[in-house]
């Protein structure tokens, strides 16, 4: 091969010693054409830092936050709108592109790009901001990211939304949470459980120094329509926590600890109706005299195929994929279905029974409605409406009077006796 070349630039064949001089020739130049963009790569990732955020992560959505209180948004010419952003109108954020504006006396540049996967039938879309300012000092980058970060925490200020999963946690705009003087329970309890929630918030530090898990379980059970979701929704709004709702029949083991993982510190995880699971065993449950091979045992397998197993929801409320600084809420009508194994401390640290309806929270829910009666007649009208028995019946029942016209029954009664 070495003497076909010679030979060839030696002239003996001109046509293909000049197509090989010309093909040399013009690799070099292509190679000598790509040199100055090469460089100017090379120079550009030497004087400029980048950081991205994907729409995976929670960050994304405060970046789209931090976008509405920019004065630069004005000027942006190419907007899309966003009704996922909490916001008194119809946000405007830039639409995908490359947008260049300037912040804390610096240069930046951002990309908004947005694709489609078409490899997957859901068809899921993808979008990120990618951010470039000028500089070699990562603490610039830090102070961006802690300026977001202090923007979203500003505008969530002390209110509690509620959150559900789908591919990623989204707010939902028409909740509405309790007030804590709306729910009634019995003398003490609602102070007892404030006051067991208020002593763990305040307790990190000391979780940290003895090595245990910063997070705590609370079980509400007892039967339908006692009050068990909106007390959890009080229960939030009072401290200031999100709610972020797990239906674990919508998911699997891998799909809730990804969800879980995504949760911020100082929110409640509300697993509603833990009874439900549609694989709540995984482990072999045999009656004594029952053989351990036993054909009624259903495989691991095939539970994780079709919701949690119990194995999964263990590992998410103290394994190793455990949140810290979460409260694990759960509410279920019927305890005595759910494994020993979740009961116990460290899992579930405070439970507490709501049961029917008593005559004294009835009453007090009564002069919540008509605040000028007294407290004797209060229970007057409790004795007359001894049929509702849970405080959702017996809410619905003062409801439908204020709808009739009848605010105040207690009067009513009196004009008939006269």
């Amino acid at each position: 091969m070495f003497d076909i070349i010679k030979t060839m630039l030696a002239g003996h064949n001109e046509f293909a010693s000049g197509g090989l001089l010309l093909m040399i020739v013009g690799g070099v130049s292509v190679w000598l054409r790509e040199i100055p963009q090469r460089l100017w790569h090379w120079l550009v990732g030497q004087s400029t830092m980048i950081v991205t955020v994907k729409d995976d992560d929670a960050a994304f959505l405060w970046v789209k936050e931090w976008f509405l209180e920019q004065t630069f948004l004005e000027r942006v010419r190419r907007v899309d709108l966003d009704t996922t952003l909490r916001s008194e109108r119809i946000a405007m954020i830039p639409a995908p592109g490359k947008h260049w504006f300037w912040y804390r006396g610096r240069f930046f540049e951002v990309w908004f790009t947005r694709t489609e996967n078409t490899r997957e039938r859901t068809g899921r879309r993808t979008e990120s901001f990618t951010f470039r300012t000028l500089g070699r000092k990562r603490s610039v980058l830090q102070q961006f990211v802690d300026d977001v970060m202090v923007c979203h925490f500003r505008r969530q200020g002390v209110r509690s939304y509620l959150y559900t999963y789908d591919d990623m946690w989204d707010y939902v705009e028409g909740y509405s949470p309790r007030l804590l003087e709306s729910v009634i329970l019995e003398p003490g309890e609602k102070e007892l459980l404030l006051r067991d929630v208020g002593n763990f918030r305040k307790s990190k530090q000391r979780y940290q120094r003895l090595g245990v898990p910063y997070h705590r379980g609370y079980l509400m059970y007892g039967p339908p329509g006692t009050g068990k979701t909106s007390l959890v929704s009080a229960l939030a709004a009072h401290f200031g926590l999100s709610i972020y709702l797990i239906n674990l029949g919508e998911f699997t083991d891998r799909g809730l600890t990804r969800a879980v993982n995504q949760v911020p510190g100082n929110s409640i995880i509300l697993f509603e109706d833990i009874d439900c699971m549609k694989s709540g065993q995984t482990r072999m449950e045999c009656e004594p005299g029952v053989s351990a091979n036993a054909n009624t045992a259903v495989p691991a397998k095939e539970n994780a195929q079709n919701g949690v197993t119990l194995s999964g929801l263990l590992n998410v409320l103290d394994g190793f994929c455990a949140p810290a600084g979460v409260l694990f809420v759960m509410t279920t009508n019927h305890v005595e279905k759910l494994d020993a194994a979740l009961l116990r401390p460290g899992r579930i640290d405070y439970k507490l029974y709501m049961g029917r309806a008593s005559d004294h929270q009835k009453a007090e829910l009564y002069r919540r409605f008509f605040l000028e009666r007294s407290w004797a007649e209060a229970q007057e009208f409790v004795e007359a409406s001894q049929s509702a028995e849970t405080m959702a019946e017996f809410q619905g029942l003062l409801l439908t009077l204020e709808q009739e016209g009848q605010s105040d029954p207690m009067r009513e009664k009196e004009e008939v006796s006269a």
